[in-house]
């Protein structure tokens, strides 16, 4: 099994995340993170799911989710080009003694401080996971005493990229009717 970075242009309804999620429950897949956004048309999010998983079966979960009335589109990046980013807040113990070691990692990183007390700093740092784990790791010998992370949003790099199905792949007539029929009967 191996890691898969799937990206989905939904439209932006109550209920869709549900659908989706379930799929891959229902299938016996964890996801491991989503992250769920506004897109570029009105009326439609962008939905960054990672999740862990034979190829022919998550092959399998996008030709279902294909066939959500409320899915506009769905890639597997997994084997593609593409941009990734995560979002890490993080909070450590610091003191006076310790506060401009904090600080020279935070710039090495080039994390943000957000906010700091007596007892704390917090940063902001982005990129892609493996420099999320790594300022981590480099802040957890003066405690840890929170982290909130994103989940993984991305992007092809690919600049025909649109968050609508490109001109060379229209959807078929039938399948526009199909869809129009199933949010009817919803």
């Amino acid at each position: 099994m191996r890691r898969h970075t799937v990206s989905l242009i939904v439209e932006n309804k109550f209920g869709v995340l549900a659908r989706i999620s379930g799929l891959f429950s229902g299938r016996g897949y964890n996801i491991d993170s989503i992250a769920v956004g506004e897109a570029s048309e009105p009326g439609t999010a962008r939905m960054t799911v990672v999740t862990h998983g034979d190829d022919m079966i998550i092959e399998q979960i996008i030709k279902q989710l294909n066939r959500l009335v409320d899915v506009i589109r769905v890639v597997d990046l997994t084997d593609k080009s593409f941009i990734n980013r995560e979002l890490a807040l993080i909070k450590v113990n610091a003191n006076q003694t310790n506060r401009s070691e904090i600080v020279q990692i935070s710039e090495i990183f080039r994390a943000k401080i957000v906010d700091i007390s007596q007892k704390t700093l917090t940063m902001e740092a982005t990129g892609n996971e493996d420099k999320i784990d790594a300022i981590i790791g480099m802040l957890r010998p003066f405690g840890l005493r929170e982290v909130a992370r994103t989940g993984r949003i991305a992007m092809s790099r690919d600049s025909r990229s649109k968050d609508t199905p490109t001109p060379e792949v229209p959807v078929p007539v039938w399948e526009k009717e199909r869809k129009k029929i199933m949010a009817d009967l919803a």
